[in-house]
């Protein structure tokens, strides 16, 4: 079934393409306008912000929390009903360490507000509170997909695993355009969209 969007597209692999093509240019403009730096940080408010900032050309539903359950690989995410105290919850949640910053990440994951595109918008989200915190980011092309795959479905029970991968991929690099995008096409590689590099994307 492939998902209602704002371009008609009923074809699963072409709206995956599309939409690609669509969110890499819109993070390629978030970063390079400045409007990265508008987004509020650590919050719901400011991951709403960023994937309505992805998203809005392709659908409706672009920045709003979920009307429907979701569940993926036997795991099943936060309930509708419970989904606005969750992440009430998440927005308390401390960010003045890395153990907590990642901690608050995994809640977020569980939570998984969006229909779609949550770890694009969340991997973003992440690296801005990182930025913030310990003037630190994640260079996403030092984490191989299965390592990170693996460790984030393990993350509900036990975040060891994330938080060494991620911990060895943090760089202090924050300001360099060409970390930015290049965790942008390993973003979109996770959730196996390989089709254009956003560099290349004008």
């Amino acid at each position: 079934m492939v998902m209602k969007n704002k371009l008609g597209i009923t074809n699963s692999a072409e709206l995956a393409r599309v939409e690609e093509k669509i969110t890499k240019k819109a993070a390629k403009q978030l970063y390079d306008q400045g409007d990265i730096s508008k987004v509020e940080v650590g919050t719901f408010t400011g991951l709403a912000a960023i994937h309505k900032y992805l998203f809005k050309d392709i659908y409706e539903f672009a920045g709003e929390i979920r009307q429907v359950n979701l569940a993926k690989d036997n795991f099943a995410f936060a309930p509708v009903m419970y989904l606005r105290p969750a992440l009430a919850y998440i927005d308390k949640l401390p960010q003045t360490t890395f153990d907590e910053i990642i901690e608050k990440y995994v809640e977020m994951n569980v939570a998984h507000p969006f229909r779609e595109g949550n770890g694009r918008s969340m991997r973003i989200w992440l690296d801005l509170i990182l930025r913030q915190t310990l003037s630190k980011v994640v260079d996403w092309s030092k984490i191989e997909k299965e390592d990170y795959l693996l460790a984030m479905a393990r993350s509900p029970i036990k975040d060891i695993e994330l938080k060494y991968i991620i911990k060895h991929a943090l760089t202090d690099k924050v300001d360099e355009r060409e970390v930015f995008l290049k965790g942008i096409d390993q973003s979109y590689y996770y959730e196996g969209y390989v089709t254009y590099k956003v560099d290349d994307l004008v």
